[in-house]
């Protein structure tokens, strides 16, 4: 179990109101002239700006942080701070919209500022934020870790945040004070507490073993989920994270027949939604969780169809001779956007939930495929493929505002971070002179910067991001 509460600390400068959850949108031109007069004046008076990152255009100048390692009394707890501090560092650094201020530039060190920041000192080095906190071992065994978060130059506290929980949980907790340091100074919600399961792959290209693995969205805590006797496909998360969908393909004497799976990630425990002959992908989830939306072909069509968990009843919601794949519900699970080649070719279209107002919104050149909605709503996600190459790229559910993130020889299956900031793909290479290929899991920022690649142990492919873990 694990506890929580915000607090609140006398500010050392005046109070600055805070304009609630917004971040201010300033242009390019007129952030670089802020940011030459905020250094100009940075050895003068505070500055009485409030202290945000706008991340509107597509190439943001990273904000200088200053992290400290938050402060504890005996070495076990010193061990705890510098830990959490340094994962803290690295979230908010592969964000792209965070510089953190070298440790060696710092004057102030962790066990005064117990007392307080000394704001000139952290201005002197440049630093517009600053991160500190303490970690305390409790009598039951549980660390309580206390942070604050500080604007350098109206020298006031813009957050400050307590957590009860045991020591194990130190991970997930410096996740969670990155969450709060991205919010407050973005306007938007943060995607550091959270997973991504995917599929993992070794062995030659026409024999590949296929695992599925999840992993904390930094790469670390990584585990297999299951063994390689069977080949998996395309996970999906429940809205609750603590569930996935799977379909792997299951043999019945004759064929491979694929079979899709209910997986607990609490107690590990796999439950059987039914055997799916023609499918090709695993489903997704509504909204509530309680439905999932899938494609398969009967009577050699292939149709878009929800299945209630709770009834295991089917409700068709297609029905075209062409083929429709790869449905995904809107965050309200009142649109479902899909793939068909009903007009010629695979393009994408939106349907309402019960099938009715069918519409494309595709209008490219090339073949669409894959599309997912975004947690927010205003984006769709999608593969493209054109000219012998492929594309990951983003629209409106209209289909305007049509734009290519990402360009290779084999992008594919884009996945939504839970805040609809950022996407993550899978990339296969071509194959070496051996015959060999490789894929690897990127991850990218909705305007088309900020690329990185997710190290895996193995090769990756079809990434699935989780909501935020509570």
């Amino acid at each position: 179990m694990m506890s929580m509460h915000r607090f609140k600390s006398r500010p050392t400068g005046p109070a600055i109101p805070v304009l609630p959850g917004v971040a201010r949108r300033l242009s390019g031109q007129l952030f670089l002239w802020l940011a030459a007069v905020l250094l100009t004046l940075a050895a003068a008076a505070p500055a009485r700006a409030q202290l945000n990152v706008d991340i509107k255009d597509g190439f943001v100048k990273p904000l200088p942080i200053a992290l400290t390692d938050l402060y504890g009394e005996v070495p076990e707890e010193a061990k705890l701070g510098a830990d959490i501090a340094g994962v803290v560092a690295a979230d908010l650094e592969r964000s792209g919209l965070f510089r953190p201020v070298d440790k060696r530039a710092f004057i102030q060190d962790a066990a005064s500022l117990r007392l307080g920041p000394r704001f000139g000192d952290w201005r002197l080095i440049n630093a517009e934020a600053l991160v500190s906190g303490n970690v305390q071992l409790q009598a039951d065994g549980r660390m309580q870790v206390q942070f604050r978060l500080w604007d350098v130059f109206s020298e006031v506290q813009m957050r400050g945040t307590q957590y009860v929980t045991p020591p194990a949980n130190w991970r997930s907790i410096a996740h969670r004070i990155s969450d709060e340091i991205y919010e407050r100074l973005t306007g938007e919600q943060g995607y550091f507490n959270t997973q991504i399961v995917y599929i993992s792959e070794q062995g030659p290209h026409n024999r590949r073993i296929k695992r599925l693995a999840i992993m904390d969205q930094d790469g670390e805590n990584h585990r297999f989920l299951t063994s390689g006797a069977e080949l998996v496909l395309t996970p999906r998360f429940s809205p609750s994270s603590r569930e996935i969908t799977y379909m792997a393909y299951q043999s019945n004497g004759r064929s491979e027949v694929p079979r899709v799976y209910l997986f607990n990630l609490n107690t590990g425990q796999q439950e059987v939604i039914g055997d799916f002959p023609g499918m090709t992908f695993a489903p997704r989830f509504s909204s509530e969780g309680n439905e999932v939306i899938l494609s398969m072909a009967k009577d050699g069509n292939s149709e878009i169809y929800t299945i209630d968990l709770r009834t295991r009843r089917q409700t068709k919601l297609t029905n075209h001779p062409a083929i429709d794949t790869s449905p995904s519900f809107s965050p309200d699970s009142r649109e479902i956007t899909f793939n068909s080649d009903r007009g010629g070719s695979p393009q994408i279209y939106v349907m309402n939930r019960d099938g009715s107002n069918v519409r494309r919104i595709s209008r490219g050149q090339g073949y669409y495929y894959t599309p997912v909605w975004s947690p927010r709503g205003d984006m769709i996600a999608f593969t493209r493929q054109h000219a012998g190459e492929f594309y990951i790229g983003v629209m409106r559910p209209d289909g305007t505002g049509e734009r290519m993130l990402v360009r290779d020889y084999n992008v594919e299956a884009p996945t939504w971070a839970p805040n609809g900031r950022v996407l993550s793909y899978f990339r296969t290479t071509r194959a070496d002179s051996r015959g060999k290929v490789s894929s690897k899991i990127f991850t990218i920022d909705l305007t088309g910067f900020n690329e990185r690649e997710l190290v895996t142990p193995l090769d990756a492919s079809d990434p699935a991001w989780s909501p935020l873990i509570q």
